[in-house]
């Protein structure tokens, strides 16, 4: 009997399924709330026929679809946005954190060079 083992996928490639599986599973519970609403809001008209029922379910749900496609790449956007802004700040104070120590220890060293010269020049 061959032995056949499984292959695992390398983490990155592992990591890019899981979020198309998340992402897919998010879109199919979208477009499930919005067929919900839609059919709330059908109920609510008992006067519309099936065909107009369902064609108002067809235009909600397609135009909720584009509304939260809408709001998802604004907020996607503004994430983009805050991200390089955070990092520039951060490479600014770690610049300047940099320097402060570098500072910071070249005057450790100057006190340092000149206690000791104080005490060879005590010592003679």
């Amino acid at each position: 009997m061959t032995s056949h083992h499984a292959r695992r996928p390398s983490p990155d490639v592992a990591s890019a399924l899981a979020a198309e599986a998340e992402g897919f599973l998010l879109a199919r519970s979208h477009r499930a709330a919005a067929r919900r609403e839609a059919q709330t809001l059908c109920d609510a008209l008992p006067w519309l026929t099936t065909a107009q029922a369902e064609e108002l379910t067809r235009h909600y749900i397609s135009h909720r679809i584009a509304v939260s496609r809408q709001m998802l790449s604004a907020t996607v956007h503004r994430a983009d946005e805050l991200r390089r802004e955070y990092e520039a700040r951060y490479q600014q104070l770690r610049g300047t954190l940099l320097r402060r120590h570098a500072a910071w220890a070249s005057g450790v060293l100057a006190c340092a060079a000149g206690v000791s010269g104080a005490l060879c020049a005590l010592a003679r």
